[in-house]
């Protein structure tokens, strides 16, 4: 049997959180006696001294400091039980699935991700990165509960999320930087451009401009930024997942004669409204919130 409460534990992390044992009665709506009572509980069940005075200072010993890091990871978890508990009983899902447009700056969904991980931090979140009709198809196969995706959906809800701005690229050394005039459609067929393709297994397509005689096809984002850094060729590329390389001067905008910049939207797709959880709708509102300061959003 447990010769301390969680009650008890509580109050010693009170006085260390509020200052004093004054200051913890007012903070927990406690009498100070009841405080006092249950730090001395503690001392005397297990034999230890929590605290020292020094002036009007009440001060941790060595070993209230040790007792404080123990108190405080016993009552996390016992957080975390009631947390499950309420869970449980509120039918709350414990895995939300969502499949993201590796496009969409990553500032927008870490933290809409960490907003709803705070909200429910037992739920299990499983994030599949994707390309083009990627999303789309993983939520048309019930793969996923959420989309972020290149196009919006044929049947259920499709929302307008924010628009990217992709721009022509390549690294400072590319040949294409040292024309000395405006680059033509007719000279970028000349030189190797590097193309993510679509993650989707059925209907797949293709975007934007592929006149390239010699192309390589890539997997993920971060490989072609990663390519075309090395000067491996050219690509038009979001401009929030290269905003640092621009800035370091590892890729310079190509200055096309026609279309250096082309506009990309991305939607906020789900099947049905009336079914998602709470960790859904929270995620949701959060990505709504923070796409306002989406680049080019509307």
């Amino acid at each position: 049997m447990l010769r301390v409460t969680l009650e008890q534990w509580r109050m010693f992390q009170a006085v260390v959180e509020f200052g004093g044992f004054n200051q913890a009665a007012a903070n927990v709506h406690k009498s100070q006696s009841s405080i006092h009572t249950a730090v001395q509980k503690i001392e005397s069940a297990l034999n230890v001294k929590l605290f020292k005075v020094e002036g009007r200072k009440t001060l941790l010993t060595e070993a209230g400091e040790m007792m404080l890091r123990r108190a405080n990871y016993l009552l996390n978890e016992a957080a975390k039980v009631e947390a499950v508990g309420v869970t449980l009983s509120e039918g709350i899902e414990t895995i939300l699935r969502i499949a993201v447009d590796e496009v969409l700056p990553n500032e927008l969904l870490y933290k809409s991700l960490e907003t709803t991980s705070a909200q429910f931090p037992l739920l299990r979140i499983e994030l599949i990165e994707t390309i083009l009709n990627g999303s789309s198809e993983l939520l048309e196969n019930d793969k996923v509960d959420i989309a972020i995706a290149a196009e919006p959906l044929m049947e259920g809800f499709s929302e307008e999320l924010c628009e990217l701005d992709f721009i022509a690229v390549a690294s400072p050394s590319h040949p294409l930087h040292q024309l000395q005039r405006e680059v033509t459609l007719e000279d970028l067929k000349l030189y190797r451009q590097i193309v993510i393709r679509d993650s989707a297994t059925q209907e797949k397509r293709d975007s934007g401009w592929l006149g390239a005689e010699q192309r390589w096809t890539v997997s993920h984002l971060s490989t072609s930024v990663d390519m075309i850094k090395n000067g491996l060729g050219f690509a038009w590329l979001p401009k929030p997942a290269i905003a640092n390389a621009l800035e370091q001067g590892d890729l310079l905008p190509l200055h096309l004669e026609h279309n250096s910049t082309r506009r990309a939207q991305l939607y906020l797709v789900f099947k049905d409204g009336d079914r998602l959880s709470p960790a859904a709708r929270c995620f949701i509102g959060e990505l709504r919130h923070l796409s306002l300061s989406c680049p080019n959003a509307g």
